[in-house]
């Protein structure tokens, strides 16, 4: 049975995933503030940004997936330092303290596999963006960086989702209006949904993608190639 590690598995494409790998009767790690509503998944209550020691895990772990993120829009003017700090932390940072935390975990395995998550926002400029692609952005160099260093024993992808019906997107969504003005942005003329995003993490750990490793995968719509 293969065991994946999810970092933020409490909610949004974590959760949808971890249902995934559930109802497909892999072992699944939650590592979050809270623990997910879900049977059969052994959680451990962490919070990404505290200076606490990261739990033990002695078991071999075939996937690692970070999926805590942030969406700080703000114009560049009214940013300040510890806003770009604060999401590097979160968004690049943690996911180092991960990785380095359990890589030990990870090579146990034959088919080891990590997945981050980016934006859309990196490869498009998108205004009030600034903070959100600057660490997001540094986060597809860790992915490539990674991928080379790892291979061939580990591989190392990162999806770039637009935006999600996700409770981290709320307040860009919480309206008819705003959900109607999001789908028209998209050449599918949809916003996309946890599952969307889930399911391509899902492909990138399993050994159907045994071969695929150092990509940043845009699931979004259309939005960063198509003009429509």
């Amino acid at each position: 049975m293969k065991t994946t590690l999810i970092v933020g598995a409490s909610s949004g494409i974590g959760y949808a995933l971890a249902q995934n790998l559930i109802n497909n009767n892999q072992s699944v790690i939650s590592l979050s503030r809270n623990k997910p509503d879900l049977e059969n998944i052994e959680h451990y209550s962490y919070d990404v940004l505290s200076n606490e020691q990261l739990p033990q895990i002695s078991q071999q772990i075939d996937g690692i997936v970070y999926c805590p993120g942030s969406i700080n829009l703000k114009p560049f003017r009214t940013l300040k330092h510890q806003d770009f700090i604060t999401e590097l932390e979160l968004n690049v940072l943690g996911a180092i303290k991960i990785l380095q935390a359990y890589s030990s975990n990870l090579v146990q395995s034959k088919n080891a596999s990590v997945v981050f998550f980016s934006t859309v926002a990196v490869q498009t400029g998108m205004p009030f963006h600034s903070s959100v692609a600057v660490s997001k952005g540094a986060l597809e160099g860790l992915t490539r960086a990674l991928a080379a260093e790892f291979a061939p024993k580990i591989r190392v992808n990162c999806i770039a989702p637009s935006l999600t019906q996700t409770p981290l997107a709320g307040k860009l969504i919480n309206t008819t209006e705003k959900l109607e003005a999001g789908a028209n942005r998209h050449p599918l003329k949809r916003i996309g949904t946890a599952s969307d995003i889930a399911n391509a993490a899902e492909f990138l750990l399993s050994e159907k993608a045994s071969w695929v490793t150092g990509q940043v995968i845009h699931i979004d719509g259309g939005m960063s190639t198509l003009k429509i």
